[in-house]
């Protein structure tokens, strides 16, 4: 597998990680499905989670038994979304140089066995699931229609990225329904806020594929905002920010939440300022780093609680 990725220098294989160096042959491809190499995705997912938990946490402190639940769930569910993805787009994936590689394109996983993993990682999903109260595992179960819709959205839309915002961003609401068994105005705009944080960082990942995607016929926000896209990433983070400034005062965290959000802040404009569309290694870099504008968001609430 590493020599197939050793030749494509595009793929988003990395022929030298723990999972090639480390695990059995036999599951090595089912690894790869979930990106368990390239965990940025459920770092993303999860960060909505903790930032919601940490707002409706009725003490000080957010109940640590939940942060690692939602944390476990994030990495099983983002494995089992991913599974679901490649799937839907294993026709498109094998024509795209980034993609190409991949264990399903590539033959080295069947469509069947795929589809019974992904059944097998959603199973463990539902048994972290059925841990919350009965609000909470309603709430969780409605994302699954968030899941399997959105990859095939890229056949329909400009605007693929505002389906990955609906679903990745799901936590914001489960969390919040986890610890108060109810929903309300503080999760939804936590939620929309992360639904614009999606739109900025997704469509600087989308221009990584352009021409492929233009090539085989995907449409994406990249392909729809083309050289507007940092001017309109502006637009969306602006948005995110406010958005989650708004969740923090309705939820009554105290001043020191906002200075705190602005240094998040910061790392959105260091994002768009030093952004180039063109660079592919560039846009996947600035994707990248949006972990760590998550887990400053999440100091940031910490903060609005604990002084």
């Amino acid at each position: 597998m590493s020599k197939v990725a050793d030749h494509n220098p595009a793929s988003d294989i990395i022929p030298e990680s723990w999972i090639m160096r480390a695990t059995p042959k036999a599951v090595r491809p089912y690894m790869m499905l979930m990106r368990l190499d390239r965990p940025n995705g459920s770092w993303l997912l999860m960060m909505p989670c903790w930032w919601s938990i940490t707002l409706a946490a009725e003490n000080t402190w957010p109940d640590l038994t939940l942060l690692g639940l939602f944390g476990l769930g994030a990495f099983i569910m983002r494995g089992a979304g991913c599974v679901i993805n490649d799937i839907a787009d294993r026709d498109f994936d094998g024509q795209v140089a980034r993609t190409a590689n991949r264990p399903i394109p590539s033959g080295l996983v069947s469509v069947r066995n795929a589809v019974l993993f992904a059944g097998l990682l959603c199973l463990f999903g539902l048994a972290i699931l059925v841990q919350l109260n009965l609000f909470a595992i309603g709430i969780g179960i409605l994302s699954l229609v968030t899941v399997l819709i959105y990859p095939y959205m890229k056949r329909f839309t400009y605007w693929p990225q505002l389906f990955l915002g609906i679903a990745i961003n799901w936590g914001a609401l489960l969390g919040w329904a986890a610890v108060r068994g109810e929903l309300g105005l503080v999760p939804g705009l936590l939620y929309l806020g992360g639904v614009f944080w999606t739109l900025g960082y997704d469509t600087m990942y989308g221009h990584q594929d352009k021409e492929d995607d233009i090539r085989v016929g995907i449409k994406s926000a990249a392909l729809r905002l083309g050289d507007a896209t940092p001017a309109w990433m502006v637009f969306f983070y602006v948005t995110a920010v406010v958005l989650i400034g708004a969740a923090g005062w309705f939820a009554g965290l105290n001043v020191y939440f906002y200075p705190a959000l602005l240094i998040a802040s910061l790392h959105l404009v260091w994002q768009v300022v030093t952004l180039d569309i063109h660079n592919p290694k560039n846009c996947l870099k600035r994707f990248s780093s949006n972990r760590d504008y998550g887990f400053l968001v999440f100091l940031a609430v910490l903060i609005g609680h604990v002084f």
